[in-house]
């Protein structure tokens, strides 16, 4: 039935449904200082060090380019490192900054700046720095999942209401950049499957919802507490992300196919409609399942969908539920329309409540 976000139960429940925090309440205290000592170890490890800071680590640059340099082939080089790491925070970068466009939360700037990186005394580079200072910026290539290639001139192809950032004075930074950080961090410590595009938008409404905490002391952690439930999250639905799993038992083509089967149980009528006109389920699915449906409705509606499918106990069986939900609700429109009107429906999903939806899931939650 949805969480009351009074007095961060929300956050909290988040945090125990995604098992962050452990059962027993007694330890969650020591629990959490242990987690996020350990994040603030990330930090030093993943985004100080490779930016060499410029006073107090005792280096001074030029030992450093002695036994390593920029050109060193070397695989083991931390200037290799370096460079395809900036890749990979491009891709970040283009993708945070795009989060949520119609709400400012994001481009403001937080109160809880990571003072460990915004050390005046250091002056340890931010990523926001690091991603200005790469050449790479001239050309940006992006594969999708269908394999096509784009290749973009971020100059050209930024809308100008994008480029248009307002820049934050020193010692400050936007919530985006905060974003960014957890991304980049959650990359280079799963190399397997670094940073796929759409992982921005699974960790959009967890790091909001932990960030607008009303208790300040949790709000203040957001970031490693919001690190951790991706990465639980992440765990459980990584396969998604994976493309060489696709087509396995546990990728995101079976998923999608379990929708058709479901919907065929409790609609053959629509399912048969969809067959014909052959509108296969990776053509909308494919999005409502990866990103668990974080791009079909608004953050507060997102939020409240999340409530629902955290709790479920077979996790995320509900989601497939949710999507057939969202197929019968406008199943007398999809009935009648063509394949173009009905592609219209489905990419731009026109239900907009999302109470309707998860009670008429529920329905056929219990009509099994």
């Amino acid at each position: 039935a949805g969480i009351p976000f009074d007095g961060g139960l929300r956050c909290l429940c988040w945090k125990i449904l995604l098992n962050y925090l452990p059962l027993e309440k007694a330890s969650w205290s020591a629990f959490l200082k242990k987690q996020r000592d350990l994040y603030s170890q990330f930090l030093k490890e993943m985004i100080i060090q490779p930016g060499i800071a410029k006073a107090n680590l005792g280096v001074s640059r030029e030992d450093v380019t002695l036994e390593d340099h920029p050109l060193n082939p070397n695989p083991d080089s931390r200037w290799n490192t370096y460079f395809k790491d900036n890749e990979v925070l491009l891709q970040i970068d283009k993708d945070v900054r795009r989060l949520y466009p119609d709400m400012a939360f994001f481009q403001r700037p937080t109160d809880y700046p990571c003072l460990l990186i915004l050390d005046p005394q250091n002056e340890f580079e931010t990523l926001r720095r690091r991603v200005e200072q790469t050449t790479l910026k001239s050309q940006t290539v992006a594969r999708n999942r269908s394999g096509v290639t784009n290749v973009s001139s971020p100059l050209k192809s930024t809308p100008s209401s994008l480029s248009e950032y307002e820049v934050l004075p020193n010692g400050c930074e936007a919530h985006w950049e905060v974003v960014e950080r957890i991304l980049f961090i959650y990359a280079k410590l799963n190399p397997g499957i670094a940073y796929v595009q759409g992982m921005n938008e699974i960790v959009g409404p967890l790091y909001y919802t932990f960030a607008t905490d009303p208790n300040s002391e949790w709000k203040e952690h957001a970031e490693a507490d919001t690190f951790f439930c991706f990465t639980n999250l992440m765990a459980e639905i990584r396969d998604n992300f994976i493309k060489s799993l696709d087509d396995s038992q546990c990728g995101i083509t079976y998923k999608m196919e379990k929708v058709y089967s479901t919907l065929k149980e409790k609609d053959v009528e629509l399912y048969l409609k969809l067959q014909e006109q052959n509108i296969k389920p990776q053509f909308f699915a494919f999005r409502w399942l990866t990103l668990l449906l974080s791009q079909e409705f608004l953050l507060p509606d997102v939020i409240r969908i999340w409530d629902s499918l955290f709790a479920d106990d077979k996790r995320f069986d509900f989601l497939l539920l949710v999507c057939c939900a969202m197929l019968t609700l406008i199943r007398d429109q999809l009935l009648e329309g063509d394949f173009t009107l009905n592609m219209r429906l489905l990419q731009d999903y026109p239900i907009s409540d999302v109470h309707l939806i998860l009670k008429k899931a529920k329905e056929l939650q219990d009509s099994k």
